[in-house]
């Protein structure tokens, strides 16, 4: 069956970084695009970075220039890179595959304070 196990999560300070991972099985990982979503507390699911099969990437507004999505295909692993993090970054960041139906991850928290 489909799995996606997220990590990397924590607390990090404004300016901080963290990379969040994404273990992918039960399904061809290099055939599909892969997304991360998040959600904040209080606010919908919403789409943070996608990479298709080919590589190509689209980034939500809010993070075009601090986050950058890779993937290991060996691995079969989705990263998110998050750079220059501010607190409107605080969520639970989300792993996403669709395969007809979506596919979502436990999730892992980030929170960015002082």
């Amino acid at each position: 069956q489909v799995q996606l196990v997220e990590s990397g999560g924590g607390l990090v300070q404004p300016g901080g970084s963290l990379r969040l991972s994404c273990a992918a099985s039960g399904f061809i990982f290099s055939l599909n695009r892969m997304n991360w979503y998040r959600q904040a507390p209080g606010k919908q699911r919403e789409l943070v970075a996608t990479m298709t099969r080919g590589r190509d990437t689209n980034y939500a507004d809010s993070v075009k220039g601090r986050f950058t999505i890779s993937r290991d295909n060996a691995k079969n692993t989705v990263y998110l890179q998050m750079n220059s993090l501010k607190p409107e970054d605080t969520a639970v960041y989300y792993c996403n595959v669709a395969l007809g139906q979506n596919y979502w991850g436990q999730g892992t928290q980030v929170i960015v304070s002082s």
